[in-house]
This record gives structure tokens, C-alpha cells and sequence, in this order.
């Protein structure tokens, strides 16, 4: 079969002037054809059209060419309507040529159609799917192929290549003619290199040097270790985001005046690099020359929101201290009924001095009401998913707050890609109404894992997933997951509905077992396996509890020779039934990575609904975070403070068991093996647990003088522990030795926290200051995400 080569070979960065003589030649032809047919139709003029006879067309009915003449038997013949005739019929696409000329008295009209496509077929692709390239081109089977439909397509495949880094890409498409007119359209693609950024420049800038402001920037110069990730590759919409990070970085820093000038890229000579400038102008540095705040509101002075504002005279001028604070004012006041308060933040620059005055007024707004909420976008999430993220609905006022807050919550669901989400007031015909449209994009919400690592307590470990967050497109999260370890195993089926019955009420269950084997710091093997049931309710964004119905058996087993008889006494089954609660409060900037704010959560647990195990166990966890980006320049610097506390009383007559107790030691106490710290059996120095806990964790989280792109940064860290409360046993009238030393253990320590994409790795070393007798020291430590 004999292929036809369209000279349509092209780059990237050279689709207009390459494609050019394609297109051009197809434009010659026509123009040619249309100045011989006027040549020809001007030498017959005068006399009525008798008929138009129509010829050489295949596939399309002569009745419908006849449609696009506009001469029509009984017509005086006219040079210039046969002329328009002639450019109607190539402006349709479906013919290669077009004469129009006179025979006596007959109009004779000559075609030859352009072919139509049969296939389409792609060639030497590795870099872009086949289903991408389909998808972005309309040339499809059963289309009339053009030469110049060919080049846009041949365009559209390119532009996929730069999307994705590969501006030295070739496409070329090539025809296969086909019997009955028609072709097969193959598109022979050579991937080429990558393009990456190889350099990144900063002019202008004086107050921070090159290295600091590629920090801030999201785009990366070409490295090695950036193999699993995007950012080196060259991205106009990346640049305009790296733009927007600038600007932030020199606002927060006080540099009202900061623009940027240029932000241009250039493709080196050799198209296999990008070099990336930014021209900058930083301007002056201002501080804080006055702040108050101006109430017209009744009942809420100035006075009183001047606390809300986080800024003092003589600061350094902050860009998002001053979005903190009108966001705080705003909150505060339509919390207490102002649901059409407007805060309008005014900045005065002193040129002179360097210095902002900062006035925030705090007015009535006009009473504008939510009309009606519609949703578009989604394909798959059902409308219902998405309206209960919308803290609006018809008839509410409307709030500029609680849209912010409504994207959030959409953005947060993880369903939708962030760019696409948009929630915008539009004007009615009656002045005191908006609609809100409400725009999604869907992205995929399924998610399969594997990873793999090491942890000191577990060994070498493989992890796997399945889960997805938007079952069916119900909001439904369902998740599958094991983890394969030497000293252990854990098997997880959970599902949960965030609003179960459709109302703000979250429900779930869990399937479990649990494995861990005997280790070094305990001489006994543990296994557990049960299901639990879930319900818990959100109060208001940062207010949620959660109730919980467990049962499970406990096993204690493979309990080493010459082990402590405490241990030896406890081997066999147990049966757990248990019913909890946990009351959190969550004021956390970042659920996942969090840098100001705190959480509490106060939990109670209560075991005797059935089952052998009887007791009642309380606990509190606290947790708060202060940023010190003010003082370092970087978000990565922030001190942390942890807390915990708990206690185990045994009811009923029952006394606790091991599986019942808490442990001391490891990520609760780094220095300490796990379990190492606390009650020892004093014959063996098994450790045995405690029913009363308490720890207390500092950490300063630091940047590494190394690429963030790496996802490494550092800690120091000062740990607390205590832990007591074993009652000593009897055997045959004779007491069992029991160390139960509750004075406080102390360790300090650095470490490092690696990010991979496989889970999050800590490597911690610690030197215990305080510790005693029976204690277990562990220095070194790995931890690797999933806990036991």
C-alpha cells in the first residue's frame, strides 16, 4: 500500500512558519482555480442559464452541490455570482478542486471531492497517549480529510507535547490512500528529549540573592534528584503561578512597591533547555506607621475589633497579615448577626518615610440574598455531594466569607482539580438577588499504593492500597489496604460516609487484623482481629465528635522461653467489646501539615458491653503549632507542642491485661525502645505496660540547606514521658518483682523527616537524659508512616 507523504513535518516552537507551505499551496491551488474559472466565466456573459450540470462528485448528492450555486436555471449568466459560487463550494471543505465554467447554454459544474478519513492511526508515541492525541484533534473517522485539517491537527498534537516538556517533538502526518476516496491517516511521531529548565534568573533583584528566590519560586532548575517530579519542565502556566509566588514572598517581607516587569523564556540553540528570566523590581521596604479600625456597625466599636488585627506600629509591612486580619474581622462580626458586613482594608503609603498607615472600616454592606445555586462540571460526583459543601443555599444572605469557605470545603474534598473549581455571584433581574454558579472539574479520586521501607520496630515492610474517596460518585470513601512487615502484619477494609442519611452525621466500619510478632522489646507475639462501627457528627468546621463500637479478640501467644510468668499468666484469648467517644477541636491551619493553630481531642472508652475485658479508659491529646516564618523568613520553621495523657481503671472486679495497657517508648518517647520505658518485670526485665500515661513532646521543625523539591527537613526535639500503674501479682503466696518507677523520663534529640512518595520516613537519633533502672535505650530510630 503506497503512502503519500504530507510535507508537514514541524516542531514545537515552529508550527506557524513550518505548516506554512502546506497551507499555502492549498490556498495557491484554490485561488488559481478560482482566477481560471472567473478568467472563463468572464468571456461568457449575457444569455439565461438553461441548466447546471454537475459532474465527478461521488459521495455527494448533485442536488446538494447544486444548493451551494448561486445561479439557478432561468438566471441570466453573471460572471461575478459564479465567481462566488466557486469560493462557496471550496469554503465548505469538501472538495479538492472546483471549476465553474459555460458550455452554450449550460452551467458546468466540475468536482473532485476531497477524500474521507477511514482511520486514524498514531506512530512512535510513548510520551502522549494515544487516547490524549485522539481527544484533541477533530480530524476522526468518517471526517473529510484537508490538508489544512491535517495541520491544525498536527498543531493540536504538538501543543500536547509542550504540555508535557517534549518541545523538540516532530509529528508528520501521512496519508494511505484507500479505495471509494478514502484514507487512512497515520500521525509518525518522534518523542524527542524533554525540555527542562536549565537555568533560572533573577534581575533586579538586590535585597535576595539568586538561591533564595529559586526557593520561593515553584519552577526548578534542571537536577538529577528531580527525577520524580514535573517542575524542571518549562510551564507558561507554572511561570504565571511563580509569578503570583513572588509577589507574595516580597509583600510578606514589606515590599508594598514590588512588580514584577518581565518573566520571559528562552529555548537554548540546541532546543534541549529552557532559560528562565524574571525581571523584578523590588522597591522600597516599609514598616507599620499607624493601624486602628473605623466601626460603623452598632454595638461593635473599633475598639473592640482592634484585637483581631495582628499587627502593631513598627512592623515590617505583611501582605498576609493583612488578609489574616480582615479575614478575622469578618468572621468575628457576622458571627454576631452583621451577615452583610463588609471590611474594606485602606493602605496609605508614606513615599517619604517608608511607612503604611493601615485603616480597616468595617461597614454595612448592601442586603443582597442567595436566589438559586447551580452546579456544573461534574460528570461523575452527584449533585447532592457537592450542594452540601455549599455553606449558601437559596434564601441565605449572601456572604463573600462563606463562599471563600465553600470552595474550601470543595477543594478539600479532593474530588475536583483545584484550578476548575469556581464559585461566582451573578447578577438577577431584582437588585437584592445573586445566583451563585457553582463550576467543578473531576479529576481521578481512586488511588492505588505500594510502597515500601524500613522501620526499626517492624523491619523491612511493604505497604498496598486501594482506596477511593468518591465511590460511585456517592462521596463515599472505601479503602482496602495491608502492610507486609518481618516483625508484623495489618490488614484494613474500612468505609466511610461523611453524611450518612444525608445529614451532617459520618458513619463507618472497619474490618481488621492485626499481627505483630515478638520483637526485641516485647518477648511475646500479639494478634487482633475485629470490626468496629463509627458515628460522629461535626458541630461547625473546627467541633466534631465521633462514637465507637468495637469488638475484636485479643490473642497473646509464641511467648519466649524463660519469659516473665506476668506474661506467662496472660496467654491465651481475650474478648473485647467496647463503646468510645472522641471530642476533637481542630483550629489547624493545615490538617495535613500544619503550621499555627492547635487540636485537642478528649476521648473516653468504656469496655464491658460483653466481652472478658472490663475497664474504663480516658484520654487527651493536644497538640499546637507557632509559626516562626516572621522571625526565619520560611514556613518550614515552626515549634510544635504535643500532649498526652491517659488513664486505664479497671470496674467490675476485672484486672487489666496487657493488650489493655498503654506503652511508653519509641515514637511515644524517642531514646527508648518501645515499650521500654515504665513497669519491668524485675526477675526477667520484661516490660509489661502501665495503666497511667503522660507525655510531652517540644519540636522545632527547620528547613535543610538542601533543594525543598527533595522533601527533607529537620527537627530537634525534647520528649517527657511517665508511665505506672501495674499491680504486682502472686504466685503461691509469693509476691512477683515489680520495678514501677513513675518519675518522668527525658531524652533529647535531632532528626530528619523524609517525605518520599512512598510514605513519610523519620530518622531520629536521642540521647536519654533521665532514665532508670530496667530501662530500654534505643538511639538510633526509623520510622516509617503506618503505625501499629
Amino acid at each position: 500500500m503506497r503512502r503519500l507523504r504530507l510535507a508537514l513535518m514541524t516542531s514545537a516552537c515552529l508550527v506557524p512558519s513550518v505548516l506554512a507551505p502546506a497551507t499555502q499551496s492549498a490556498v495557491a491551488a484554490t485561488r488559481t482555480a478560482a482566477s481560471h474559472a472567473a478568467g472563463q466565466t468572464r468571456e461568457a456573459t449575457g444569455g439565461t442559464i438553461a441548466a447546471v450540470d454537475v459532474s465527478g462528485n461521488q459521495r455527494i448528492d448533485a442536488s446538494t452541490i447544486r444548493s451551494y450555486i448561486l445561479l439557478q436555471p432561468g438566471d441570466a449568466f453573471s460572471a461575478r455570482r459564479m465567481d462566488l459560487s466557486l469560493k462557496t463550494l471550496y469554503a465548505t471543505g469538501l472538495f479538492k478542486t472546483v471549476s465553474i465554467t459555460r458550455q452554450g447554454n449550460d452551467l458546468m459544474v466540475k468536482v473532485k471531492e476531497n477524500p474521507i478519513v477511514n482511520q486514524v492511526f498514531f506512530e512512535g508515541n510513548s510520551v502522549v497517549k494515544d487516547k490524549d492525541m485522539k481527544g484533541a484533534i477533530a480530524l476522526k473517522p468518517g471526517s473529510v480529510f484537508t490538508a489544512g485539517g491535517a495541520a491544525t491537527a498536527t498543531k493540536a498534537i504538538l501543543g500536547l507535547y509542550a504540555k508535557r516538556g517534549h518541545y523538540s517533538a516532530t509529528v508528520v502526518p501521512e496519508i494511505v490512500k484507500l479505495p471509494e476516496n478514502r484514507v487512512n491517516v497515520v500521525f509518525k511521531c518522534h518523542d524527542g528529549t524533554q525540555t527542562l529548565i536549565s537555568r533560572i534568573n533573577f534581575i533586579g533583584n538586590h535585597e535576595y540573592g539568586q538561591g533564595k528566590l529559586r526557593e520561593v519560586i515553584s519552577s526548578r532548575q534542571d537536577a538529577w534528584y528531580r527525577f520524580l517530579s514535573d517542575s524542571d519542565q518549562y510551564n507558561s502556566e507554572r511561570v504565571k503561578y511563580d509569578e503570583s509566588l513572588l509577589s507574595r514572598f516580597y509583600f510578606h517581607h514589606g515590599y508594598a512597591d514590588f512588580k514584577i516587569v518581565s518573566a520571559t523564556a528562552q529555548l537554548a540553540p540546541n532546543r534541549k533547555s529552557f532559560y528562565l528570566t524574571f525581571v523584578v523590581d523590588e522597591g522600597p521596604r516599609y514598616r507599620i506607621g499607624s493601624v486602628q479600625v473605623v466601626s460603623s456597625l452598632r454595638k461593635l466599636p473599633g475598639k473592640q475589633l482592634r484585637p483581631l488585627v495582628p499587627i502593631e506600629k513598627g512592623d515590617i509591612f505583611d501582605g498576609d497579615a493583612l488578609q489574616a486580619a480582615d479575614k478575622s474581622i469578618s468572621t468575628y462580626v457576622q458571627d454576631r448577626g452583621f451577615a452583610f458586613a463588609q471590611v474594606e482594608p485602606d493602605v496609605k503609603e508614606n513615599h517619604k518615610d517608608h511607612t503604611i498607615a493601615l485603616t480597616f472600616r468595617v461597614i454595612e454592606g448592601p442586603r443582597v440574598y442567595v436566589d438559586n445555586v447551580s452546579i456544573s462540571g461534574n460528570t461523575r460526583t452527584e449533585d447532592s455531594v457537592i450542594r452540601r459543601e455549599i455553606e449558601l443555599a437559596p434564601g441565605d444572605a449572601y456572604n463573600e466569607q462563606a463562599v471563600k469557605q465553600s470552595k474550601d470545603n470543595l477543594e478539600n474534598l479532593g474530588f475536583f482539580k483545584k484550578k476548575d473549581i469556581s464559585i461566582k455571584p451573578v447578577p438577577t433581574q431584582q437588585p437584592d438577588r445573586v445566583n451563585l454558579d457553582v463550576g467543578i472539574g473531576e479529576q481521578a479520586n481512586g488511588q492505588f499504593s505500594l510502597g515500601g521501607g524500613y522501620s526499626t520496630d517492624l523491619g523491612a515492610l511493604v505497604n498496598v492500597g486501594l482506596s477511593q474517596s468518591d465511590f460511585l460518585g456517592t462521596g463515599i470513601e472505601a479503602s482496602i489496604s495491608a502492610l507486609l512487615a518481618q516483625k508484623g502484619t495489618q490488614f484494613n477494609l474500612g468505609v466511610t460516609n461523611p453524611y450518612f442519611l444525608g445529614r451532617n452525621l459520618i458513619a463507618g466500619f472497619d474490618l481488621f487484623r492485626t499481627d505483630t510478632a515478638n520483637t526485641t522489646s516485647y518477648v511475646f507475639s500479639e494478634r487482633s482481629i475485629g470490626g468496629d462501627l463509627r458515628l460522629g457528627f461535626r458541630y461547625n468546621q473546627h467541633v466534631s465528635q465521633a462514637f465507637t463500637y468495637t469488638i475484636s479478640t485479643r490473642d497473646i501467644y509464641n511467648i519466649a522461653t524463660g519469659a516473665s510468668l506476668y506474661i506467662l499468666n496472660e496467654a491465651g484469648s481475650s474478648s473485647l467489646s467496647q463503646l468510645g467517644t472522641t471530642l476533637t477541636f481542630d483550629y489547624r491551619d493545615d490538617r495535613l501539615d500544619p503550621t499555627s493553630g492547635g487540636l485537642l481531642s478528649l476521648s473516653g472508652d468504656f469496655a464491658g458491653l460483653g466481652g472478658s475485658a472490663k475497664y474504663v479508659r480516658l484520654q487527651a491529646r493536644g497538640a499546637y503549632y507557632i509559626p516562626l516564618a516572621r522571625y526565619f523568613g520560611s514556613k518550614a520553621w515552626v515549634l510544635e507542642f504535643d500532649g498526652h495523657v491517659g488513664d486505664l481503671v479497671d470496674i467490675l472486679g476485672y484486672k487489666s491485661l496487657i493488650a489493655d495497657r498503654f506503652f511508653l517508648g519509641g515514637d511515644s518517647l524517642l531514646g527508648f525502645q518501645t515499650g521500654g520505658a515504665g513497669p519491668h518485670d524485675t526477675l526477667y526485665g520484661d516490660s509489661l505496660g502501665g495503666k497511667f500515661i503522660y507525655t510531652q513532646d517540644t519540636v522545632l521543625h527547620f528547613p535543610l540547606p538542601v533543594s525543598p523539591d527533595l522533601g527533607v527537613s529537620g527537627f530537634a526535639f525534647t520528649d517527657i514521658g511517665s508511665l505506672s500503674g501495674v499491680s504486682p501479682i502472686s504466685v503461691n503466696g509469693k509476691t512477683l518483682g515489680l520495678y514501677d518507677n513513675a518519675a518522668p523520663r527525658i531524652s533529647a534529640g535531632i532528626g530528619v523527616a523524609w517525605n518520599t512518595p512512598f510514605g513519610l520516613i523519620d530518622l531520629s537519633f536521642a540521647q536519654p537524659i533521665k532514665k532508670y533502672k530496667y530501662d530500654q535505650i534505643e538511639q538510633f530510630r526509623v520510622s516509617f508512616g503506618t503505625r501499629f
